[in-house]
C-alpha cells in the first residue's frame, strides 16, 4: 500500500476469501493503485480484475462498478463463485468510502450535476430518477451511520446492508455510488446525546439532531468537492422564500411531511438543498417506482430511529447507556407514593400507557426525576398546559411572525398567542404562549415554531 492511499477490504475469516484494494489519488483520478487477495482463484481474478478497470480512471468512473461489472470482467463466474466479485466490489467501494470521508476535491464544478442522498428505499431511488428526468447529471451517496449486531439492517436506512441496497438501487438505473461513514460522529452526536438525555430524564429528538448537525452538513460537503451544485433528498417538505430569505415548509402530502424533522437546518443550508418529492404523495411515489420497475417500489418504510431498528428502546438504553431496571415511586401530583416503576427512563411526559396505576381516571405522566428515580403522574387536566418553556431555541425571523407551534412530531401545530424573545438568534431560554392548551409537552422534545407553514425558529422543550 503507497502512503496516502485509500484502502478498503472485504471478506475475511467465514468464507476464507479477502479482497484488499488501495488507490492513491491525483486531482480526482486513480493515479496508482494496489491490491491483494487471499482465497481461492476467482477471488485473486475478480479483485484483479477490480484494480485494471480502476486504474486512470476518476472517482466518478470507478464509483460505476459494482457486482455485475467485476463479473462481466472476468468473463463470467458460476452462482457459487459470484461472492468473488462481490467481495472485489466492496472492496473497491470501502476504498472509495476512504476518499468520500477525506478533504479531497474529487472533481471541478460542473452545470446540471447534483448528488442525492440514497438510502436504499423508494423516496430517495425516486427522487433520483426525478433528477434525471429532468436532465441533471445524477450521482449517489449513501451515509453509513450505525453497525450493532442486535441492529435488523434491513430495517434500517444507514446501516451495513442499507448501503449495498443502495448501491445496487444506484447502479440499476446507472447512477455512481459512493459511501460516506460517520459512524464516529454519528455514535458521538446522535446516540450520546440521545442516551445521555434519557439518563437526564428527558426524551430527545434524535433525527433532528442527525439532520440538522450531522448528516446533511457532510452530505452537502461531498458535493461540493464532487462538483455538484447541490444536494438532493427524498424528504417530504418544501423549500420557501418569503423575501427575506429560504425557510423551510410543509410538504403537499400531510401524513409524509418531514419538515419537522429537518427543522434544524440552517436557512443557508437551504441554498444547497432540494427536495423533488415536494409536491407528491407516497402513493405516487410508489407509481413512479413501479413504473420504472425499481425493485424497491414496494419496499416497507424503514424505523424512525435507525439505531433502535429490530429492537426495542429498553434495551438500547440498557445495552448502551447502563439504564437497566431500577425500582423506583409513582407519585401523585401532591407527591403522595401511589406505585412503582422499574426506572424513569422508561417513561415521557404525556405517556398513559405502562404506568400500572389504578385510578377512578386516566393517569398520565406529568414529569419524571432522574436523580430521584421518580415519576409523576396525574389526570389529562393536569397534564395540560398553555404555556412551555424552551430552551438553546434559534430564531430566524422576528418573533412576532410566529403564530404557531409543533412540539410533537405527529400531532397538529398548536396556534401561539406570543414569544418571550425581542429578536432572531440564538436564545439560551424562551416562553411561548399557546392561544389553547396543549397535553404533554415533553421535555427534550423539539419546539418547532411556525409562521403559517413555515419554519421560522426552533428549540428544545425544557422540564418545567
Amino acid at each position: 500500500m503507497p502512503d496516502g492511499a485509500f484502502t478498503g477490504a472485504a471478506g475475511g475469516a467465514a468464507c476464507g476469501d479477502l479482497s484488499r484494494v488501495s488507490l492513491v489519488l491525483d486531482e480526482g483520478r486513480v493515479a496508482a493503485v494496489t491490491f491483494d487477495a487471499e482465497g481461492c482463484g476467482a477471488t485473486r481474478a475478480a479483485t484483479a480484475a477490480v484494480a485494471e478497470m480502476v486504474d486512470g480512471e476518476t472517482v466518478l468512473d470507478a464509483a460505476r462498478i459494482g457486482t455485475d461489472e467485476v463479473d462481466a470482467a472476468v468473463g463470467g463466474l458460476t452462482p457459487v463463485k459470484r461472492h468473488a466479485a462481490q467481495l472485489a466490489a466492496d472492496a473497491l467501494h470501502r476504498s472509495l468510502a476512504g476518499v468520500a470521508a477525506s478533504s479531497e476535491r474529487l472533481s471541478p464544478k460542473r452545470s446540471g450535476r447534483v448528488l442525492v442522498a440514497m438510502s436504499g428505499g423508494v423516496d430517495s431511488a425516486v427522487a433520483a430518477l426525478l433528477e434525471r428526468e429532468r436532465g441533471a447529471e445524477v450521482l449517489g451517496v449513501t451515509l453509513k451511520l450505525w453497525a450493532d449486531p442486535e441492529t435488523e439492517g434491513a430495517k434500517a436506512c444507514c446501516s451495513p446492508e442499507a448501503v449495498l441496497g443502495a448501491r445496487a438501487v444506484a447502479h440499476s438505473i446507472d447512477i455512481p455510488h459512493l459511501t460516506l461513514d460517520l459512524e464516529v460522529e454519528f455514535r458521538r452526536r446522535v446516540v450520546g446525546e440521545f442516551l445521555a438525555g434519557h439518563a437526564r430524564g428527558r426524551t430527545p429528538n434524535p433525527c433532528i439532531v442527525c439532520n440538522g448537525e450531522v448528516r446533511i452538513a457532510a452530505m452537502v460537503d461531498l458535493a461540493e468537492r464532487l462538483g455538484a451544485e447541490c444536494l438532493v433528498t427524498g424528504h417530504y417538505a418544501r423549500i420557501v422564500d418569503d423575501g427575506a430569505g429560504r425557510l423551510l415548509a410543509a410538504a403537499a402530502d400531510d401524513a409524509k411531511d418531514q419538515s419537522y424533522m429537518l427543522a434544524a437546518l440552517p436557512p443557508s443550508m437551504l441554498e444547497r438543498v432540494r427536495f423533488p418529492l415536494t409536491e407528491l404523495t407516497k402513493p405516487q411515489v410508489r407509481e413512479i417506482a413501479s413504473r420504472h420497475r425499481l425493485a424497491v417500489a414496494r419496499k416497507p418504510e424503514s424505523q424512525d430511529l435507525c439505531f433502535l431498528a429490530g429492537q426495542g428502546k429498553a434495551r438500547f438504553l440498557h445495552r448502551h447507556g447502563g439504564l437497566g431496571d431500577r425500582d423506583g415511586p409513582v407519585l401523585d401530583s401532591s407527591g403522595r407514593v401511589i406505585g412503582r416503576h422499574r426506572g424513569h427512563h422508561n417513561f415521557t411526559v404525556g405517556q398513559r400507557r405502562g404506568i400500572r396505576v389504578s385510578a377512578p381516571k386516566p393517569l398520565y405522566v406529568l414529569a419524571t426525576d432522574a436523580e430521584a428515580n421518580a415519576v409523576t403522574v396525574g389526570t389529562r387536566d393536569e397534564l395540560s398546559t398553555t404555556s412551555v418553556r424552551v430552551r438553546d431555541a434559534v430564531l430566524h425571523r422576528d418573533p412576532g411572525r410566529v403564530n404557531a407551534v409543533r412540539l410533537r412530531y405527529r400531532s397538529a401545530a398548536v396556534p401561539a398567542a406570543g414569544v418571550s424573545a425581542t429578536g432572531t438568534g440564538h436564545h439560551a431560554e424562551l416562553v411561548i404562549e399557546l392561544s389553547q392548551p396543549f397535553d404533554g409537552a415533553s421535555p427534550g422534545q423539539t419546539a418547532v415554531l411556525l409562521s403559517g407553514d413555515a419554519i421560522v425558529g426552533h428549540g428544545t422543550i425544557a422540564s418545567g
